[in-house]
């Protein structure tokens, strides 16, 4: 039976930007949405009230992000590890990879548990040997460690469900996304919660970032999908999000004043050495988008402030 299909085909922002992801990050106490392009190593602030966007540029790529407790500002990862952003500089507060990993991987995506302990995964590169692997990152302890070593292909989406008793992580070349039991900073019992390609996803898409309702449904986007797939607690597909004028969808978020906007990211045809002749095809990749889910959906609590 088809799944419901929603339509999307003017973006909110045009950014441009070449790898946007970050993840789409939205701060309900500032009304602003913060997201980053990798590769041009870019902070995007938007102000919602103001409809205005400001952004700030680094040295070293910022790949994803977090509020800090107590209104203090955002947290981040980048290529080399975990850092603060202070007065538009990067305050590093851990460089985990191993010396010999550091000039053939990057760390990627990432989020924060319920105890502010920040959790990021690593970038494989097959021809060198260098698997993709999950960190955790406790500020409290000022401890950094592996959490799972994988081996992992592109470490993506990830996040926590059922009171932050279980986490899903995105293996993007894979094309799974896992589940975890959860409890104080370790992991157990890894398991397929999606498996896309058994459900008919096509070859050559792969599931990037994701977000969660309150419901528990997770919103799935898909790298070279053109879309995000809505599926059920249960790991069922049940609705689609389709971006027409987009090639790559990378994440997206809840947020705006009742948390019932989806914030969507992407990237342009060419990021990351594809091939950027699409990009006449999907002039919008690269751009940011808003899915008006207002009376059907909502934001759910699964990520969190980080504790430094």
């Amino acid at each position: 039976m088809p799944i419901r299909r929603i339509v999307v085909d003017k973006p909110l922002l045009e950014t441009r930007c070449t790898l946007g992801e970050g993840r789409p990050l939205y701060d309900p106490q500032a009304s602003t949405l913060h997201f980053v392009d990798i590769e041009q190593h870019k902070v995007y602030h938007y102000y919602l009230e103001s409809q205005t966007l400001h952004y700030e540029q680094f040295n070293d790529p910022v790949t994803c992000l977090a509020i800090r407790r107590n209104g203090k500002g955002l947290a981040c990862a980048t290529k080399h590890g975990f850092a603060l952003i202070e007065d538009g500089s990067l305050r590093y507060l851990s460089r985990p990879i191993p010396t010999g990993f550091q000039p053939f991987t990057r760390f990627n995506d990432g989020a924060c548990d319920q105890k502010g302990r920040f959790v990021a995964g690593t970038l494989f590169n097959k021809g060198q040997d260098v698997p993709g692997q999950l960190y955790i990152y406790d500020a409290e302890r000022d401890v950094c460690k592996v959490l799972d070593p994988g081996p992992f292909t592109d470490c993506n989406g990830l996040g926590w469900t059922d009171g932050g008793k279980t986490m899903l992580f995105t293996d993007s070349f894979k094309n799974k996304i896992y589940a975890y039991d959860y409890e104080d900073g370790k992991v157990t019992r890894r398991r397929d919660f999606v498996d896309a390609l058994s459900q008919g996803l096509p070859e050559g898409t792969y599931p990037d970032g994701l977000c969660i309702d309150k419901d528990g449904g997770v919103w799935s986007a898909r790298w070279g999908g053109s879309r995000i797939i809505r599926y059920t607690r249960d790991g069922e597909m049940d609705l689609e999000v389709f971006f027409p004028t987009v090639l790559n969808v990378t994440a997206c978020t809840f947020g705006g004043p009742k948390n019932d906007q989806l914030y969507v990211t992407t990237a342009h045809c060419g990021a990351c050495g594809n091939d950027a002749s699409r990009q006449e095809s999907f002039p919008d990749s690269g751009n940011v988008f808003v899915v008006d889910l207002s009376g059907e959906f909502a934001g759910g609590d699964w990520r969190f402030e980080f504790a430094g």
